[in-house]
């Protein structure tokens, strides 16, 4: 039987900020894949969860005693034009559980059919897309990358249409929260400003406790939300991951990676990297991150206006530092991030940069580059030659980074991935997936699960394919 011990908050403290809602019957459920230890983590019980019950909830067919299942509203800006309602068109809010660590985590549902927010879509996932958001975001918890993170995935027994028919699926995903950047807008937009100061005090409460008593708060709160999303792109940056849809509604107040829609890593280093089929302009491309996430993170600061000042305008000013300030946290960031991939304590942007714009010259593989440097320190240049010896600059570069280097090779070995999630092995695992073969996927789980330590055996998951270079694209998979 499936007993979970459920504390909605979100249900309880922000009503009105919501619809109840329950997902569609599945008509054949299946669980495909399970993550026991996240399940044992947030204290489920595996066997439980592989039940009639268990697939009932993690499907949305059906929920346990305790669980208050809702579609959340939010608003978004999506490729710069402003939505003023997207909400939870084809997902639901199961409920809240408190992980054996005591931090609050939700139990969220994508693929669960329609809800008052489906704008028209049908609601579903399919299988591809779903299996995508495990294998990515299990490789961003092994990066140590501050991510959402998959529960289950099921498939229901539906065929859905995309440009063909295809397997339905259900991703059960664990979160900190939902709340995002474009669900202060959603209220923001419609001038409800006690609903915008219930949602804000919510957001602190669970976020950042301590501020809670502070007269300035919600001015309090905002820096550590800037503090966290800037921390957060610097981490992405210094292992080549390109979101591909930094939207508002897909930027989480609480710090982690959301929604693996149309996302990839770098293999050939490029900083005007795109991937998503839907980003034309290369609004989000990989060298375009973090200013993209100081233009959310100002969206958040004029949702709080009316929060931090009874004249707004008086307070525009100082926001106005604020997400300013948010550069010089990002490059104070990247700079140790950086540096500890280069075994250079407190490395200089010049140090940085030069590695970079000889990867770029070159069309050297991102990853692969970085790990050779643990090898080049212990003296054994041949693998970082082989990326950039044509490169005329590498040797000015070698001897400035060899005078300033601090960290022994095993140092920069624990923070420079042998395997990130290369494209063509992901959706070469996706195609066996769908045919019925989880064997590729589960070896890929299983170097995600520690990314810095070479395996025998995995050669192959090393390096990218032959023609990696060639017009890699991703899709949004709704």
């Amino acid at each position: 039987m499936l007993t979970i011990d459920f504390d909605n908050t979100y249900a309880r403290e922000l009503e009105g900020m919501y619809l109840p809602w329950q997902g569609a019957v599945a008509p054949a459920p299946a669980l495909l894949w399970l993550n026991e230890a996240l399940a044992l983590e947030l204290g489920l019980d595996p066997q439980a969860l592989r039940g009639s019950e268990g697939l009932a909830m993690l499907t949305g067919s059906a929920m346990p005693e305790g669980a208050s299942p809702l579609a959340m509203a939010y608003a978004g800006h999506q490729f710069g034009g402003f939505s003023p309602q997207l909400g939870d068109g084809r997902a639901l809010l199961v409920g809240e559980v408190t992980d054996r660590q005591g931090n609050r985590r939700d139990i969220h549902l994508k693929g669960s059919g329609k809800t008052p927010f489906s704008r028209g879509g049908d609601g579903k996932a399919v299988l591809g897309p779903v299996l995508r958001e495990v294998l990515i975001g299990e490789a961003m918890h092994g990066l140590g990358i501050p991510t959402t993170r998959a529960l289950s995935a099921t498939t229901t027994g539906d065929t859905v249409w995309r440009e063909g028919p295809q397997k339905g699926a259900v991703l059960a995903r664990v979160a900190a929260s939902h709340l995002r950047v474009g669900t202060f807008q959603f209220f923001y937009a419609r001038q409800e400003t006690a609903r915008l100061r219930r949602l804000a005090d919510y957001a602190i409460a669970r976020h950042d406790p301590d501020l809670a008593e502070q007269p300035d708060r919600y001015l309090a709160f905002l820096h550590r939300v800037i503090e966290r999303q800037m921390a957060l792109v610097a981490q992405w940056m210094a292992v080549g991951f390109v979101h591909g849809v930094m939207n508002t509604d897909n930027v989480a107040i609480s710090g982690e990676t959301i929604d693996y829609g149309p996302c990839a890593f770098l293999d050939r280093y490029d900083p005007a990297a795109v991937f998503s089929s839907i980003d034309a302009q290369g609004r989000y491309a990989y060298g375009n991150q973090p200013l993209l996430a100081r233009w959310n993170l100002a969206r958040l600061a004029e949702t709080l206006l009316p929060l931090i000042a009874e004249n707004p305008d008086e307070a525009l000013p100082e926001l106005q530092v604020v997400i300013e300030g948010g550069e010089a946290i990002y490059a104070a960031h990247r700079r140790r991030l950086f540096g500890a991939k280069l075994g250079v304590a407190g490395a200089e942007d010049a140090l940085i940069d030069g590695f970079l714009e000889m990867m770029a010259r070159q069309g050297a593989d991102f990853t692969g580059c970085f790990r050779s440097l643990g090898e080049a320190a212990r003296g054994r240049e041949g693998a970082l030659r082989a990326y950039l010896g044509a490169d005329e600059a590498l040797e000015d570069w070698l001897a400035d980074w060899a005078a300033k280097r601090t960290e022994p090779g095993d140092a920069m070995d624990r923070v420079n991935p042998v395997y990130i999630p290369r494209n063509h092995q992901v959706e070469a695992a996706l195609a066996a997936a769908n045919d019925g073969d989880l064997a590729p996927m589960q070896r890929l789980l299983t170097v995600f699960a520690d990314p810095f330590t070479q395996r025998e055996g995995f050669g192959d998951l090393e390096v990218p394919a032959p023609d990696a270079s060639e017009g890699y694209v991703t899709y949004c998979g709704t």
